[in-house]
């Protein structure tokens, strides 16, 4: 038995990234380019920002439905909110996990998000006008989704890829659940 070290082959290992200014911390090398994370970041962050205001706007309808509809709308949109809540944290590590910031203010889901503010509705409000707005506002989630994973896609990155797939398979169904009761 040799007492000789054998050295690494160092051709088959990644080099260690260097640390972040200020920070003890590597910098961040999981295969997807600086730039590329930057834009999944950021449209991670406007998907994140129509989520929540979406999230928002059922929560609200929870509260405040009335009329013939009340019970299965109010346990619908509980369904629907409480689904949401959930995902809204798993958007906002992926963009953490990509090295970026989270939005985490009014003002900031506001300024990104392509969902409209609406002031709550009156108490003479239909529940109809409820339902149309959660289908519009599922269907804005949709399409800010197919950009992100566009992105992601270009990108190589599987697990927003992934997230989005499963955040449009969500909100194409709950669109179509709230559009069925206008029909």
């Amino acid at each position: 038995m040799s007492k000789t070290k054998t050295k690494p082959d160092k051709s088959k290992t990644t080099p260690a990234a260097s640390p972040a200014p200020g920070s003890s911390a590597p910098a961040i090398d999981i295969g997807i380019s600086g730039g590329d994370r930057k834009k999944i970041a950021e449209g991670l962050a406007a998907f994140l920002s129509d989520a929540f205001t979406l999230y928002l706007k059922t929560h609200n309808f929870h509260w405040n439905v009335t009329g013939p509809m009340f019970n299965a709308l109010h346990v619908m949109f509980e369904t629907q909110y409480t689904e949401q809540w959930t995902a809204l944290d798993d958007v906002a590590e992926r963009i953490r996990a990509l090295g970026f910031n989270a939005p985490g203010s009014y003002q900031e889901f506001i300024r990104l998000s392509s969902i409209p503010e609406e002031p709550g509705l009156s108490d003479a409000a239909d529940w109809r006008e409820m339902v149309r707005q959660l289908v519009v506002g599922n269907e804005a989630v949709c399409r800010t989704a197919r950009k992100v994973l566009k992105g992601a896609d270009d990108a190589g990155d599987d697990p927003t890829v992934d997230l989005m797939t499963q955040r449009l398979q969500t909100h194409e169904k709950y669109a179509w659940m709230l559009r069925s009761l206008l029909q």
